[in-house]
């Protein structure tokens, strides 16, 4: 056999192998497995962790005891869904047959391939955030919920704050950090993703501190938090120079409330370590929150949030009410109602920012369509039969 032929015949297996009915059923039981296994996982690594780590990944891994290694034991949701998708893909150009007693088949494939399209688009591109806000509070801002910022403020001029944020990923990398708009470095010289921070005492090593409050406070490091009720205490120690001048070390954490602020040519700049915010164009005012219960329980009936839209920009003033699975659609979010806090007067707002959150919907309605346009032409056909028959006796 030449090796031109021997190429052919290696491409015709690996054809027949991606396009075999075997192959589909082992990525729908794949995708069984991993349903099943992360629905279990997030018992002990939540909903976020679970779903990144069986349903968004190429691989799942796990450690082997003992040693701190890792190794993968089982495709992850998405090598198993692109798998999937290009079974079908390639299934359907090779066996379908090109005609429009096909069309209905054709169109529930392509209805399961925009599925499986779209929910890669959910995993590169979706962001969650949410809305704190009390009543009568006015926000301009979301918080990510995962993800924090180190937030530089030039509070000089008290009628506005301007705000440099530095990205979590910057500091857990180290070294100087430029903050842009500013004559500032930063240069960081520790940082814990999740960390104890209490009194010092005479026990404690020396701390790298020497400005602020973390003079008087030790950093004892914790392993991260995987549970999504659970937020990892943060901690980072940075030196602010500028002008070849040393504005001390600084201990900055996401659970200092303490002001920290230092003063650079007239200039005040505070330090503060925070959920990363992204800033809107629009601002939301809570004017009432509603918790409402089942008569003579303590049963949640429903949760509402009444709130007023402002976007100069626009010209939009509005109000709006959001309550459970009605959320607000604007700009590209979507804001729904997901906890509360302080006696009521708390509404926290889930905010998500999914520019492929159609897609699904689409994909669904046109397995729908193809599944009546498949059953309508078989009726017909046996209908046909039947009259033939008929006609026959």
């Amino acid at each position: 056999m030449t090796t031109q032929a021997s190429l052919k015949s290696v491409a015709r297996t690996l054809l027949d192998v991606l396009t075999s009915l075997k192959l589909t059923i082992v990525c729908l039981a794949a995708l069984m497995v991993l349903v099943v296994a992360c629905t279990l996982a997030q018992v002990s690594l939540g909903t976020y962790g679970a779903v990144n780590q069986y349903i968004r990944s190429f691989l799942v891994w796990a450690e082997v005891p003992g040693t701190g290694w890792s190794v993968a034991v089982f495709p992850g949701g998405a090598l198993v869904g692109l798998v999937l998708a290009a079974n079908l893909i390639v299934a359907q150009g090779r066996r379908l047959e090109l005609s429009w007693r096909k069309a209905g088949l054709w169109i529930v494939h392509a209805g399961l391939i925009l599925l499986f399209a779209g929910e890669f688009a959910t995993s590169a591109f979706q962001v969650e955030s949410r809305l704190a806000i009390e009543q009568g509070q006015t926000l301009n801002f979301v918080e990510r919920q995962r993800g924090l910022e180190l937030a530089v403020v030039d509070v000089t001029d008290p009628a506005h704050d301007d705000v440099y944020g530095v990205p979590e990923a910057l500091l857990a990398r180290g070294g100087d950090v430029a903050v842009p708009g500013t004559p500032l470095t930063l240069r960081v010289k520790g940082w814990y993703q999740n960390a104890e921070l209490v009194n010092r005492g005479p026990a404690d090593p020396p701390t790298p501190a020497t400005a602020g409050v973390g003079v008087g406070v030790a950093v004892r490091e914790m392993p991260p938090v995987t549970s999504d009720d659970d937020m990892n205490r943060s901690a980072a120690y940075v030196e602010p120079v500028a002008g070849g001048r040393s504005y001390g070390t600084w201990l900055v954490s996401n659970v200092l409330g303490a002001p920290q602020a230092f003063i650079h040519e007239g200039r005040t700049y505070r330090l503060q370590l925070r959920q990363q915010r992204q800033y809107l164009p629009y601002a939301i005012t809570l004017k009432k929150f509603s918790h409402d219960v089942y008569p003579g329980t303590d049963i949640p009936k429903n949760f509402s949030s009444l709130v007023h839209l402002s976007n100069p920009r626009r010209g939009e003033e509005r109000d709006v009410l959001i309550y459970m699975n009605q959320p607000l659609r604007y700009d590209g979010k979507a804001f729904y109602q997901a906890s509360f806090g302080k006696g009521d007067t708390l509404s926290i707002l889930q905010v998500v920012d999914n520019p492929g959150w159609l897609i699904p919907y689409i994909a669904c309605v046109l397995v729908a369509a193809g599944l009546v346009v498949h059953f309508g032409i078989a009726l017909r056909r046996s209908m046909r039969r039947r009259g033939a028959a008929a006609q026959g006796a």
